[in-house]
């Protein structure tokens, strides 16, 4: 089975679903999204396995969040992901991949329903 860590090394969620996942038997292919961020489509896509709009998996407590005007109501779905994907800090981790779908580790425990 192919697992995916969309992690955040310093968030301690992010960590813990690593560790989870570890215990679990499974080496998951990390992604360190701040350095590596999910293009466009890809992020697309991450939403639809989801389940999500964008403003759902947007975190809104952080600068960049308002700095940029992604708080604009009047923005589409299109313009949340490309705001998202140019700051990718904005967007809430850790999220996994397997089997088709995704989950956001919150709690960790979370993404044990997708395994």
């Amino acid at each position: 089975m192919s697992v995916t860590i969309y992690h955040n090394p310093r968030c301690s969620k992010s960590r813990q679903t690593l560790q989870l996942l570890k215990e679990q038997g499974i080496e998951p292919e990390v992604v360190e999204y701040l350095k590596t961020p999910p293009g466009a489509d890809e992020l697309d896509d991450i939403l639809h396995k989801l389940g999500m709009e964008p403003r759902d998996l947007i975190r809104k407590n952080e600068t960049d969040y308002k700095s940029n005007g992604l708080d604009n109501p009047a923005l589409d779905r299109q313009a949340l992901i490309n705001g998202m994907v140019n700051h990718p800090i904005l967007i809430e981790r850790p999220i996994v991949l397997a089997n088709g779908k995704a989950a956001v580790g919150r709690p960790p425990e979370a993404v044990l329903t997708i395994l």
